[in-house]
């Protein structure tokens, strides 16, 4: 039988990257004891207001179709006054698309503004489903340089040494995943005159936002004179521990939301009404869950950093998120070895090479577990690191 070409373009960039958090899952599920550090999952339940809230729409009927558009017209408002708090400029319904999850916000964002010949430029290591976003739509994937020496933020000189006359879209990430680093307004403000210069689209994911430890947050969509080319992707699954709800948007250019939305409404047509209700409430009252959040990854993150000092391994320490990225090319292995051997001692990481070639010698662990529990697997990890004899079996 004869298939679409997007199956041969998607081969290979599905599951395959997370390898070891499945070899993992299946592990644990036969009984062994894995410390889990691979996948980001908030360790805390949403609220109890949210799950009431949602409840209650739901046992009040809010269970039919909804009544397709952009969102429902609550939610459209919510994020557009979130938004317009932020910007400092007026933001609209019409300048919102409401999607289930930053995922299908990123994929239907660059089904609108990307297909074949095209290249979308993204840094490099980049979260592991992006190469599936870019190549679903056609579009060729071309890397730019996110080096560690400059903690793994985008320079626009380096940006701009890859753009060629294909070039049609910028694909940032800030927050980043899975590096924790914050891009700064100056270095916005620069990417944001390379983008200008080519005319380049640039496409934000945004979803890690409201966990940043140290620095502010800048959007390229809050700078006025990117507006008109800069779209932004989030949604409520790490703000407010609620990922299994799938509820997320898309912020841009009213004629991009025009455009957008008969492609949107082909794959969706319409919200779920009473996950809308939840977010419009998450969106518009004060929420603890992002606060408990950021003091929590940011402790934990120490929490690695002292547990490994002195072993070899070196921790990258982020700004944001709950991740933290550790070097381990002392030990003469890169992240994947690592991985598979830390596996052995009952530790689940992912390999940094899961995310691009410049963080193949790292891996990165998740914060989404209780201290007492990434204590114990630092310390079987620098165990390994201290002894020389599994630095030969490794290798």
């Amino acid at each position: 039988m004869r298939y679409a070409s997007i199956t041969d373009r998607l081969r290979g960039l599905g599951s395959g990257k997370w390898a070891v958090h499945f070899e993992a899952r299946r592990r644990a599920e036969a009984g062994d004891a894995i410390i889990e550090l691979t996948i980001g999952e908030p360790d805390i339940p949403p609220e109890d207001d949210l799950l009431d809230v949602c409840s209650a729409a739901m046992h009040a009927g809010r269970t039919g179709y909804g009544i397709g558009g952009g969102a429902d017209p609550e939610l459209a408002e919510a994020i557009a006054a979130k938004y317009s708090r932020r910007t400092g400029r007026t933001i609209t319904p019409a300048n919102v698309l409401a999607f289930p999850g930053t995922q299908t916000a990123l994929y239907a964002s660059m089904m609108g503004i990307a297909e074949y010949g095209d290249e979308v430029l993204v840094g490099d290591p980049l979260y592991a489903t992006y190469q599936g976003v870019i190549h679903a739509v056609g579009a060729t994937m071309r890397t730019v340089p996110l080096r560690a020496e400059n903690g793994f933020h985008m320079r626009a000189e380096d940006l701009d040494r890859r753009v060629t006359d294909k070039s049609r879209v910028v694909l940032l990430n800030s927050p980043h995943n899975p590096t924790g680093a914050v891009l700064t307004r100056g270095e916005l403000e620069a990417i944001g005159e390379v983008c200008k210069r080519h005319d380049l689209w640039i496409i934000c994911d945004e979803v890690y936002e409201e966990l940043i430890f140290n620095g502010e947050f800048v959007s390229p969509l809050d700078l006025p004179d990117l507006a008109e080319r800069a779209i932004a992707v989030s949604s409520i699954s790490k703000s407010h521990a609620a990922p299994g709800f799938r509820s997320g948007w898309a912020v841009g250019p009213v004629e991009f939301c025009e455009r957008l939305l008969p492609v949107s409404e082909t794959m969706l047509f319409g919200n779920q009404p009473f996950i809308a209700d939840m977010t419009t409430y998450a969106l518009t009252e004060p929420s603890p869950t992002a606060a408990t959040l950021r003091e929590t990854y940011m402790r934990r993150a120490n929490v690695v950093a002292k547990a490994l000092k002195g072993s070899g391994l070196e921790p990258l320490m982020p700004d944001a998120g709950m991740f933290i990225l550790v070097d381990v090319s002392a030990m003469g292995i890169d992240g994947e070895a690592f991985a598979w051997r830390a596996l052995a001692e009952g530790v689940a990481v992912m390999p940094g090479g899961s995310f691009g070639q410049q963080a193949k010698d790292f891996v990165r662990i998740s914060l989404t577990v209780p201290d007492e529990d990434l204590e114990t697997a630092c310390a079987r990890m620098a165990a390994m690191a201290r002894t020389k004899e599994n630095v030969r079996q490794i290798a």
